[in-house]
């Protein structure tokens, strides 16, 4: 594999790595305190108000974005909260760009803004997930519960010793039963599979799908970005269309989205379905609000309810998984998005949220018709945003 496809790969894909934890090198933030204002309103079909508005404690959010700012929770790049359908805080922070080979993978520094695109890493997984959802309500694929070789026509030789009963579910929940994991090797080498897929001469359906068959399908989770890609595949065959088309056709076009690229590719050209996808902060936000209401957005119904639900609760095999480098305890896994019940002032708050490598987040919370964006840049060191969920967000909302 020429050495550029690797960096491509390693500057846009990685989900959640395992190092250890580092203090980052970064340049002072602002000591001031924090002074409350009203995100702006634009022409993008997201209405703006205030914190009191939709009942959050200021004081509260504006030691939080203090602190923050001092940089009391790691590299947080912006920070948007959505509540009873307006979004009332939305900052963004000074940081380092993304660059595979600098040190700490800090590039340039720059100030963040609405405007500029920001990796979402694995948040791309469940960008996957709702395509195929997607799919499934406009007849493309019949269902879930189908054998993923319903739609791989060119791999069907691998369709042996047990594959074929691996449904395009178990690929949504990392629960197909292949050898693959990725939390046991360092994404600085090949031994990982995720990284290996690139060093391969085989094509990386035939990678993935030559694994080793070792549990029965839908009965052990493991982490592993291959699952996302065969899905990008799968849609690819079932529409016709290549999952940056689908996608911008049948999700992005409806939000309003014009930005969205998914800019890792293959050699092959199949696309890295499972952490290239580029999105601004904004249109991460609109992503959640979807689910946040039901699945419609300004009205428009883009996905159903019951894959929103699917989306929000654990697959029984997924529960009580412990992610590195996060700070949020354990937590279960859905259709390729991560689920919590948190506790504050004695109520169970249920949570869901896409999850990416350095601190990118879109949290759904419907138990208080709210959403909550992060990104971030906390590559070699613990994600902390649960810090602010817990510390200042819960408790702010009244």
């Amino acid at each position: 594999m020429k050495a550029h496809h690797f960096k491509t790969l390693l500057a846009n894909l990685i989900p959640l790595m395992l190092l250890p934890v580092l203090i980052l090198g970064c340049k002072s933030y602002s000591e001031n305190p924090y002074n409350y204002r009203i995100p702006e309103q634009v022409e993008d079909g997201i209405t703006v108000g205030t914190l009191s508005d939709a009942g959050i404690d200021t004081s509260l959010i504006q030691e939080a974005v203090t602190r923050i700012r001092n940089g009391a929770y790691g590299a947080v790049h912006s920070i948007l909260i959505y509540r009873k359908g307006k979004l009332v805080l939305e900052e963004y922070f000074p940081g380092y760009t993304y660059k595979w080979d600098a040190p700490a993978h800090q590039g340039q520094w720059v100030n963040f803004d609405k405007d500029r695109p920001h990796s979402i890493m694995s948040d791309t997984k469940s960008i996957t997930s709702t395509c195929i959802g997607i799919a499934i309500e406009k007849g493309f694929i019949e269902s879930v519960d189908q054998s993923i070789f319903d739609y791989l026509p060119d791999h069907q030789h691998l369709k042996t010793d047990g594959k074929d009963k691996i449904s395009i579910e178990h690929l949504l929940t990392m629960t197909p039963g292949l050898e693959w994991y990725e939390w046991n090797a360092p994404y600085s080498s090949n031994k990982n599979p995720i990284i290996g897929i690139w060093f391969s001469d085989k094509d990386p359906v035939s990678f993935i799908l030559e694994g080793e068959l070792r549990y029965e399908p839908g009965t052990h989770y493991s982490y592993y970005g291959g699952n996302q890609i065969l899905l990008g595949e799968i849609i690819r065959h079932a529409t016709s269309m290549a999952i940056d088309e689908f996608s911008q056709k049948y999700l992005f076009d409806p939000l309003g989205i014009d930005s969205a690229d998914w800019n890792v590719r293959f050699p092959n050209g199949v696309i890295e379905a499972a952490g290239g996808l580029l999105l601004k902060p904004r249109d991460m936000l609109k992503v959640g609000v979807t689910f946040l209401e039901d699945g419609r957005w300004n009205g428009q119904q883009i996905l159903t309810k019951d894959w929103i639900e699917k989306s929000a609760m654990p697959y029984p095999a997924n529960l009580s998984i412990k992610v590195p480098g996060e700070d949020y305890g354990r937590s279960g896994y859905s259709y390729s998005w991560w689920t919590k019940t948190f506790t504050e002032a004695g109520k169970e708050n249920n949570i869901y949220w896409a999850g990416g490598w350095g601190g990118q987040k879109i949290i759904v919370m419907p138990d208080h018709e709210a959403a909550v964006v992060f990104t971030g840049g906390n590559y070699t060191s613990k994600v902390r945003q649960f810090g602010v969920i817990e510390d200042y967000i819960l408790p702010a909302f009244k």
